[in-house]
């Protein structure tokens, strides 16, 4: 069975997915990697040069070909909730949607803790990619992946091995 993770960026669905796959016999796939490599630029470049638009277009044809795979364990970009076709598309898929969730702080102290996040990840609205960006971007997504999450876990001060066993416990080992 696959398993869709979302989340904030720093929430942990990478390192996660990785792990949760690899104990299931599964295959991982980042759609943020797949988006990448299909445009041959970096987060950061397709923001710079084609825009967020752009961007949200070709993310959300990368789901549609991630859902088409359904016993793979995904990870999906934070922002991929923002579309409402994207939340229907993932409701719909039948697969279970698990919410990695943590508070405004430990995202940002993930996120700038890891040195690839400044290279690759553009800043998302005029505050810079601070706390206080992220807590106003995750009061307006925090709804969006409620709404298409069929599982919820705060993972705030918890291993990535952690998760992955409370995510077995709660969705079991398919």
């Amino acid at each position: 069975m696959g398993i869709v993770l979302i989340g904030y960026r720093g929430s942990g669905k990478t390192s996660v997915g990785r792990l949760l796959a690899d104990r299931r016999g599964a295959a991982f796939v980042d759609a943020d990697v797949v988006l990448v490599a299909r445009a041959g630029r970096s987060i950061r470049e397709i923001f710079e040069q084609s825009g967020e638009a752009a961007f949200r277009e070709m993310e959300s044809e990368v789901l549609q070909d991630l859902l088409d795979r359904p016993g793979e364990v995904i990870s999906l970009g934070g922002g991929v909730i923002l579309r409402e076709a994207n939340r229907k598309r993932l409701i719909e898929s039948g697969l279970p949607r698990v919410y990695l969730r943590a508070g405004a702080q430990t995202l940002h102290d993930r996120i700038h803790a890891d040195p690839a996040t400044a290279a690759n990840r553009p800043a998302l609205t005029h505050l810079g990619g601070g706390v206080e960006e992220i807590r106003t971007l995750l009061a307006a997504r925090e709804p969006l992946y409620r709404e298409v999450a069929t599982h919820e876990l705060d993972v705030t001060g918890l291993s990535v091995d952690e998760v992955v066993s409370r995510l077995d416990g709660m969705i079991g080992r398919g």
